[in-house]
């Protein structure tokens, strides 16, 4: 009797024992890895896929992206993690536990969004970039979406990663050898560059004069409507706050040909589109001041053509063969998109006759970048020539622009912050595109 009971026992122990490796081996059943875990694994590394989701990214494919990021020097944060991986108020959290102001994206199952600290990369910057990789299979998303965001985006890498190429040692065989490659090929090496050199500057200098004529012409117009304005400091019921604004005009004005008069390269035009805009925007407020009306808000320039003056709304547009998006429009082009027909488009001399400023190459960047704060340029160019030049990390080391905020200043990317951060920056749903910043909220539905 007693080996009957020792027998059922045994058969009962080994039955729980069995269950219990069952439950701790069943897919998702393990407790999640912590955001401070997954934190720490970012300080180190600018990707980190949680083994629940290995299947997702493959070790070659996360490695790719790593070497990417690290060449590019920008603080970009990228986890992989499963489909069902806690949301209520992840990006916060993963903000806060890491410390590094920066872009951090999450793909969690097949879904994907990313939030960053404005010093780095606007609010509006963020949701087109999000945007313009929505459907796309794990590599190809995270590779658009991190392609695109370090051509774009400010800030530095933190310190953290090491230099780029992951901080492997090299032996001091190698150092010699290396060092006795390098002397025997000075020479050679020297004149190579000095050539490539040159030829850098003759193509700078090349596509600074092709700019020169557009920036010429707006810097025309600007001073156009100045003229037209009509605005007499003295006049009967201006105030000081329309002669502040007419003044800011002015000096926008003076800046802008001084800026060019001073251009050596192309990225050298960013300040005098930048000065154009501030200009124009400081006479849509001097007009609202004479007129009664309220003062309108700050908001990029139309789309279509800068000289048309600051936007007064979004509005969808579909380019021939593209996808559509929404671009800020001034009220006259919001106007035809509504009737059905052409907005108004700048168009620029190329090689191939008068073409859209968006499809007549790189060097128009810069340019574009000085009116439009370059933030939210990816999501405007998406599926165009200048779109497709700008989110070459190519591009970005060779035009340094420093895009972020619409108006910002400089960046703090790659720089430890702790939890000081503004948490309306990571806030919003998951799923939102990183457009809805109010407040905190689920990562986007689950808990």
């Amino acid at each position: 009797m007693k080996a009957v009971v020792r027998t059922r026992s045994l058969a009962g122990l080994l039955a729980a024992l069995a269950l219990l490796l069952l439950t701790l081996l069943a897919p998702g059943a393990s407790a999640a890895t912590s955001v401070s875990s997954i934190a720490a694994a970012l300080r180190e590394n600018p990707v980190y896929v949680d083994p629940a989701a290995s299947g997702q990214l493959s070790t070659a494919a996360a490695r790719n992206l790593t070497d990417e990021i690290r060449r590019a020097g920008k603080p970009v944060f990228i986890a992989v993690l499963p489909a069902d991986y806690p949301t209520q108020n992840l990006f916060t959290d993963l903000r806060t536990a890491t410390g590094v102001t920066g872009l951090y994206a999450v793909r969690l199952g097949d879904r994907f969004d990313a939030r960053a600290d404005s010093s780095v990369l606007s609010r509006a910057a963020v949701k087109n970039l999000v945007t313009s990789v929505q459907g796309e299979d794990t590599k190809t998303q995270l590779t658009d979406f991190t392609g695109r965001a370090v051509a774009n985006m400010g800030g530095r890498a933190p310190a953290s990663w090491g230099s780029p190429g992951g901080g492997e040692g090299v032996s001091g065989t190698a150092l010699i050898t290396v060092g006795a490659l390098i002397v025997a090929g000075g020479a050679g090496a020297y004149t190579l560059v000095r050539r490539n050199r040159r030829r850098r500057e003759q193509e700078r200098r090349a596509a600074l004069d092709r700019l020169r004529v557009v920036v010429d012409e707006d810097i025309t117009a600007f001073g156009e409507e100045l003229d037209r304005l009509d605005f007499h400091p003295a006049e009967a019921g201006a105030d000081d706050a329309m002669r502040a604004d007419y003044e800011r005009a002015l000096d926008a004005y003076e800046q802008a040909k001084q800026y060019m008069a001073a251009a050596h390269g192309p990225e050298d035009v960013r300040a005098v589109t930048q000065a154009l805009e501030d200009g124009r925007f400081s006479l849509a407020q001097l007009s609202a001041r004479r007129e009664g009306r309220p003062l309108p808000e700050r908001r990029p320039p139309c789309f279509f053509d800068p000289r048309h003056g600051p936007s007064v709304a979004d509005a969808t547009w579909t380019p021939p063969g593209g996808s559509s998006r929404e671009v800020p429009v001034c009220a006259a082009d919001r106007t035809r998109l509504a009737d059905g027909r052409d907005p108004v488009i700048r168009e620029v001399d190329t090689d191939q006759g008068r073409r859209p400023y968006w499809d007549a190459g790189p060097a128009y960047g810069p340019w574009a970048g000085g009116y439009f704060g370059g933030g939210i340029l990816p999501g405007l160019l998406v599926g165009t020539l200048l779109g497709s030049a700008m989110s070459s990390p190519a591009y970005g080391a060779n035009y340094d622009m420093g895009y972020g905020d619409f108006g910002s200043g400089g960046y703090q990317g790659g720089d430890v912050s702790g939890a000081d951060f503004d948490p309306g920056d990571f806030g919003g749903g998951f799923g939102d595109g990183g457009g809805d910043f109010g407040g905190g909220g689920d990562f986007g539905g689950g808990s």
